[in-house]
C-alpha cells in the first residue's frame, strides 16, 4: 500500500510538472511570435478598423478601469486619423450586462461620432471576437486595442483566423503591480486554451453578415 501510494505520488508530480511545463512553453512561444506585432500608437500605420475587446463592467453598468483604458486608446487612434471605424466587441449574454453598450456610451462621452462606432454584442471570448470580426463584420486588416498581456493572445488568434492585425497597447491608466501580475498569470492557461480553440475551431454565435463597409465588402482589406 505504501509503495503504491509513493508511485502514485511520483506519477502525479511528474504529470503536474509536464502540464506546467507545457503551459509555460505555450505562454513563452506565443509571446515570442506576437510581440513584434505590438506597435506604439504614434507610429502605427493607419488601418480601416480598430477592434476593442471587452473587459468587464462595474455593478453600476459602467466600464471597468481596464475597459476605459482600452476605449481611450481606440479614441486616440480615431482622433489621430489612424482608423475610420471602431469595432467594440464584448459580452451581452444577459439583459443587464452589456459591455458593447457601455463601451459605446463611454466613447460618445469622449467625443467619438456615433457613426464611427460598430457594436458586436456576441464577443463573449477573445476567440469569438476575432472570429466574428472577420466572418460577420468583414474585417481582414485591423488594429487590436487592449492591454499588452492580452494583446499577445488576441494577435495570435486573429492571425490564425485569417485577420491581419497589429496591436496597440492600452496604457493610459496605471494599474497596481499585483493586478498586472495576476493578469499575466491568468494568461498562462488562457493562451493554451486559445491554441486548443484554433485546433478544434468551435463556432461562436454567428448570424447574417454585417459588413462594416457595406458598400465595399472588401474595404477592410
Amino acid at each position: 500500500m505504501i509503495e503504491f501510494t509513493y508511485q502514485f505520488l511520483v506519477l502525479a508530480i511528474s504529470l503536474g510538472v509536464l502540464v506546467i511545463s507545457m503551459l509555460l512553453f505555450n505562454f513563452w512561444m506565443m509571446g515570442w511570435l506576437e510581440e513584434k506585432r505590438i506597435v506604439p500608437i504614434d507610429t502605427v500605420e493607419s488601418k480601416p478598423v480598430a477592434i476593442v475587446f471587452g473587459a468587464g463592467l462595474l455593478r453600476s453598468g459602467e466600464p471597468t478601469a481596464v475597459l476605459r483604458d482600452r476605449v481611450q486608446t481606440a479614441v486616440k487612434l480615431y482622433q489621430a486619423g489612424k482608423v475610420q471605424k471602431i469595432l467594440m466587441t464584448g459580452d451581452n449574454s444577459y439583459v443587464d450586462y452589456n459591455e458593447p453598450a457601455a463601451m459605446h456610451q463611454y466613447a460618445l462621452d469622449l467625443g467619438v461620432p456615433d457613426e464611427v462606432i460598430v457594436l458586436d454584442y456576441a464577443g463573449r471570448r477573445t476567440y469569438d471576437s476575432c472570429y466574428r470580426a472577420k466572418e460577420i463584420f468583414g474585417v481582414s486588416n485591423a488594429i487590436l486595442v487592449t492591454q499588452r498581456f492580452h494583446l499577445i493572445r488576441a494577435l495570435f488568434l486573429c492571425r490564425h483566423l485569417g485577420l491581419q492585425a497589429v496591436g496597440v497597447e492600452a496604457d493610459n491608466i496605471p494599474f497596481r503591480r499585483g493586478s498586472i501580475l495576476f493578469w499575466n498569470i491568468r494568461e498562462i492557461p488562457a493562451r493554451s486554451v486559445a491554441m486548443a480553440d484554433l485546433i478544434l475551431r468551435p463556432k461562436p454565435i454567428l448570424g447574417n453578415p454585417e459588413y462594416i463597409f457595406p458598400e465595399e465588402p472588401n474595404a477592410t482589406q
